[in-house]
């Protein structure tokens, strides 16, 4: 998602000053405290240039499913594994505290916006958005775009997984499924029917009391939608506060949740700035990798199984560049067919969206936090404490509704922001305004990804196909003139000035098409390219077990196996995913939940 708190994307220079001469004395006197996770870590990033070099299992990514695999794979002492991460440590020093670009969670933009941390990828120019070239950051550090993404908790509805089960994704229904986010989970409100209470992943509740966020979950409400006490929970449907992967005032990234606590193991092994570049086959049968660090190439192998999860982009362009893939593709780029299997890099599924923007007649947004000055307050004071307004994304309150009559369950998603973002956070501010993030949750745009050349450092074609349905722009209408229903309302009155975006001149169902065609960007949501199905489905990548079809002792396992796009936001599932999997692999029966409780509208002839 597009969430992009630009107030705080601050002066690095004069940040850096301030948190080096902060933490100077800091560093020195716990130098010895920090040296010995550096030194495990380092000790554990060691690879053996030896042919011999072998590991129970070897994981693609250390990113939001693969940290969860390694730690859940490597409690059992018996099994050895390896974690490759094409990118670096989330740490400075063995600091989280340091590397504050990451783990300050206002500091968001930052990240979003700097390729050091991010793959930087870029779209085919969008034919039916006016040939825009759409930007794609995706994660390329421990913890993945966990440690880039705006935090927001989202797990879906109960209904995304049923259809996966009926679309061939057997087993993972919402009663299969549910069981694995609570055991990921410690909720600060504690568990419940739907919480978990005993997790890895810290999940806080928003509760700020501030005035624009009061106002929105007011006019929300005065437009005849419910207020819900749970989105994760009983019911998705209406609005809310939400749910944040932010732990006492810091980022919990999965590399916090599920890497840290592990990698002093003895069978856990991980490597960063490693590019794996090829998965290695006897026949059809993976017994390896090979990867490039330090420009040195060379080979490790898996005595049970190599586990991709590198992300719904470099799985299947890895997979791809290995031999399995739609075979007519490989041959005209001269790589050796392993497998022809035409689904994978298929079926491309994102959600995009637009911020409808209004300009704030009271000085109470963020914008005054952009002033140097106060970026410097807020910086030292998250630096030292981990409190304040560094210690929030911002995107505290949001909801889901359906778009019209008929529609069983919600189809848009908000998120509320108490100030303006511009071009991905990209450009400052301009102006005291407020704004939502809207979009379609289900969109029946399918895309597709292809490689661009045998070059494992070339980004791949990413073609969403966004808007290539009359449907998809009947959805986005819908967006923008709900939201404006909503912005409308009393609760507003004492804050509303001009609306900036779209703004008043566009008003016909052409103007806003256009408008759409002009603004919409993605939420940042890949997904479905290794879709998990049966294996008579042609289109299916890998089975319900997350196994490839048609090789041995390889798998899939990040948010590219989704069947389809889930109703939210995307992190919350592939971590569910991630753990689900882990059981899978361990032979344990899954764990399953039934009956419990969903909310249903009263009627389906209305829209709220």
């Amino acid at each position: 998602m597009s969430y992009l708190m630009k107030g705080f994307k601050c002066h690095s220079s004069v940040m850096c000053k301030v948190a080096g001469s902060l933490f100077k004395a800091h560093t020195l006197k716990n130098t010895f405290g920090i040296n010995e996770q550096f030194k495990i870590s380092r000790a554990s990033s060691q690879l053996s240039s030896e042919k011999t070099d072998s590991y129970t299992y070897i994981i693609v990514g250390a990113g939001s499913a693969g940290c969860v695999l390694a730690n859940r794979l490597t409690e059992d002492p018996h099994s050895t594994v390896l974690l490759l991460e094409a990118g670096p440590k989330d740490t400075l020093l063995g600091s989280t505290r340091l590397l504050w670009k990451i783990h300050m969670p206002a500091a968001l933009t930052y990240n979003l916006c700097d390729e050091k941390y991010n793959w930087y990828y870029h779209t085919a120019p969008q034919r039916h958005m006016d040939s825009r070239v759409m930007y794609w950051p995706r994660g390329r550090v421990w913890g993945g775009s966990s440690s880039l993404n705006a935090m927001v908790y989202i797990r879906g509805h109960a209904e995304d997984y049923n259809r996966w089960s009926r679309e061939g994704a057997l087993g993972w229904d919402y009663e299969h499924c549910l069981p694995y986010f609570k055991k990921a989970q410690t909720h600060e409100l504690g568990p419940d029917q739907y919480r978990g209470g005993n997790g890895p992943l810290h999940v806080s509740r928003g509760k700020t009391n501030h005035p624009l966020h009061q106002a929105f979950l007011e006019a929300a409400q005065q437009a005849g939608y419910p207020f819900t006490d749970d989105m994760n929970g009983y019911q998705q449907e209406g609005f809310g506060w939400m749910d944040m992967t932010i732990h006492k005032g810091q980022r919990w990234s999965t590399a916090s949740a599920y890497l840290r606590p592990a990698i002093s193991r003895p069978n856990f092994s991980v490597a960063e700035k490693t590019l794996v570049t090829k998965i290695l086959f006897q026949g059809t049968k993976c017994i390896g990798i090979e990867y490039v660090k330090n420009g040195q190439r060379k080979k490790v192998f898996a005595n049970k199984e190599v586990i991709l999860s590198g992300g719904a982009i470099n799985s299947p362009q890895l997979l791809m560049l290995s031999g399995i893939g739609n075979a007519d593709d490989l041959k005209k780029l001269g790589i050796p067919v392993v497998c022809h299997l035409p689904g994978v890099g298929q079926n491309l599924q994102d959600h995009l969206e637009v911020y409808v923007q209004q300009k704030c007649t009271k000085p109470i947004t963020l914008y005054s936090a952009q002033k140097p000055l106060n970026m410097v307050r807020i910086g030292l004071e998250w630096l030292w404490k981990f409190t304040g307004e560094g210690a929030t994304a911002h995107l505290e309150s949001g909801g889901f509704i359906r778009s019209e009559p008929g529609v069983p369950h919600p189809d848009i998603q908000f998120h509320f922001l108490p100030s303006q973002v511009i071009d991905h956070g990209r450009v400052a501010s301009t102006m005291e305004a407020y704004q939502v993030h809207v979009g379609p949750m289900r969109s029946t745009s399918v895309g597709w990804l292809k490689l661009k050349s045998s070059d494992p450092n070339d980004h791949p074609i990413i073609e969403p196909n966004y808007l290539s349905t009359e449907r998809d722009i009947w959805e986005f209408r819908q967006c923008v003139k709900l939201t404006r229903e909503i912005f409308a309302q009393k609760a507003f009155e004492k804050f509303r000035g001009p609306e900036i975006q779209p703004g008043d001149h566009v008003q016909s169902d052409k103007d806003i098409d256009a408008f759409v065609r002009q603004k919409a960007d993605s939420a940042y949501h890949p997904s479905c390219t290794c879709k998990m199905g049966q294996p008579s489905d042609s289109t299916a990548v890998v089975d319900p077990q997350t196994k490839v079809i048609g090789v041995e002792n390889l798998r899939v396992v990040d948010a590219s196996i989704m069947p389809s796009v889930v109703t939210g936001n995307l992190n919350a599932p592939t971590i569910m995913i991630a753990e689900k999997a882990a059981d899978i692999i361990k032979g344990l029966p899954s764990l399953q939940e039934k009956n419990v409780p969903v909310y249903k509208p009263k009627t389906l002839e209305t829209q709220r």
